[in-house]
């Protein structure tokens, strides 16, 4: 297990590095819940289509005029990086699922121009997302893990979960050199896990 990627167990980010890999089932408790939310296409996406696939999470809202927009951009390079590659999904849960029905994420994919069939745009009950983005993702380490779901959630991070739902990475979202190091840790997680 030497030079794998760490994983992630609880909401202050400390990496934990596993010498073998009969200990990861032991050490490592945490993964992430199970889901339903719409996409920009109102299908719903559940946790069946993250099953034994890599995937990265993300939290942005459309009539975000701040860092939203870089980390769309920012996650669009992941996303042509991957090609046709159906073992990654990428989702972009909205955090202002009130106003951002699929509707208006499928007008904001279109005007990103993504074209990945496995980037899925989600919308759904806001304390719903709020709770898996807090408690499942980590989504803003810590000081999120304590926030009641009434509480505005807004985060630069993009979560690298392995195929067993358990996070395995952190990154900047609206930093590109972030994606470079991303992309490289997605193809050591594939390697890992073939």
């Amino acid at each position: 297990m030497q030079g794998k990627l760490p994983y992630y167990n609880g909401p202050d980010f400390t990496p934990i590095f596993l010498k073998e890999s009969s200990e990861v089932d032991r050490l490592i408790t945490h993964s992430i819940s199970n889901f339903s939310f719409l996409n920009q296409d109102s299908i719903f996406i559940t946790q069946k289509e993250i099953e034994n696939k890599i995937h990265i999470a993300n939290f942005i809202f459309t009539s975000c005029g701040a860092i939203c927009p870089v980390m769309t951009r920012n996650m669009k390079i992941v996303s042509d990086s991957l090609g046709k590659d159906n073992e990654i999904v990428l989702l972009s849960f909205s955090v202002t699922p009130w106003i951002d029905q699929p509707h208006i994420l499928n007008q904001y994919k279109e005007k990103y121009n993504v074209k990945n069939l496995n980037w899925h745009f989600l919308t759904g009950d806001k304390t719903s997302i709020y709770t898996l983005a807090r408690k499942s993702y980590f989504a803003e380490e810590d000081i999120g893990f304590s926030k009641s779901s009434s509480e505005f959630l807004h985060t630069e991070h993009f979560i690298l979960v392995d195929k067993k739902k358990r996070i395995r990475g952190i990154y900047n979202g609206t930093l590109t050199l972030e994606m470079h190091h991303l992309i490289s840790d997605i193809i050591t997680l594939k390697k890992e896990m073939d």
